[in-house]
């Protein structure tokens, strides 16, 4: 534990922390650390034994206290790592009238994109993949899994599936698949999308560094070709803190 953070965890400064119960002292005290940049985005929160015997307040008060400051987003604790202050969210805008890539979205905003890579693979196509993009029973399909990342913050967990007649090598998929499409001519030029509300589970809420049942959107998407044939059918979810999709509406002639 550093001086600074140490000094503003006393007993002396926790009592001088407004009214209300310790856990609620310890976390407002926590939170002025974090304000200050005590302790910095990215940095280790000392173990719970040290905090409770340094401000003489029980395991059970720390927890408490760190609890509600990981359901807010403030704190993210790492499985075996320990509880770390969070990045700051910067919310990021798509407009729902133009068809683009994830690429292609945040260099038009000047941020660094990349994808980690969860999975790449020809396979059997399921019976909604059949269905949605209009396959028979011989043609296999391209599923590709990543998650999504832009200037080094988690934004989205996105499952493409792509026809193998369409992308017969999802490896050639290193960055955005809407290129990888334009130069086999394969680009969509429209797309039905739906968004719903939903919670974040587990394995989901660990990729995204959001706490187990966050806020998210989850988004399907279909995109077609100027012949009306399905070319790519994406099952995404996206940080709900983190994202914001915004329609313009006009008045309808009637």
């Amino acid at each position: 534990m550093t001086d600074d953070l140490a000094t503003l965890l006393s007993l002396q400064r926790l009592q001088a922390a407004g009214t209300g119960p310790l856990y609620v002292k310890l976390r407002r005290t926590l939170e002025e650390a974090m304000r200050t940049g005590t302790l910095g985005h990215g940095d280790a929160l000392p173990p719970e034994r040290d905090i409770a015997e340094f401000a003489a307040v029980s395991r059970v008060t720390v927890r408490k206290a760190i609890d509600e400051l990981v359901a807010d987003g403030l704190l993210v604790r790492r499985h075996g790592s320990g509880t770390f202050v969070a990045k700051p969210v910067s919310k990021v805008e798509q407009r729902l009238s133009q068809l683009t890539s994830f690429t292609e979205d945040m260099a038009r905003r000047g941020m660094s994109s990349r994808s980690e890579w969860l999975h790449k693979g020809i396979h059997t196509p399921s019976p909604d993949e059949m269905m949605i993009l209009g396959l028979g029973t011989d043609v296999k399909v391209s599923r590709l899994s990543r998650l999504r990342i832009a200037d080094d913050q988690p934004l989205a967990i996105e499952n493409a599936s792509v026809s193998g007649e369409f992308l017969p090598d999802p490896s050639a998929v290193t960055n955005s698949l809407y290129a990888v499409l334009e130069r086999l001519n394969v680009r969509p030029v429209r797309a039905v999308q739906r968004i719903s509300a939903t919670n974040m589970k587990e394995a989901d809420a660990q990729l995204l560094g959001v706490p187990v049942g966050a806020a998210g959107l989850s988004i399907e998407r279909i995109s077609y070709l100027g012949s009306g044939r399905a070319v790519e059918f994406t099952r995404s979810l996206y940080r709900g803190d983190a994202y914001d999709f915004v329609a313009e509406l006009t008045i309808g002639v009637s």
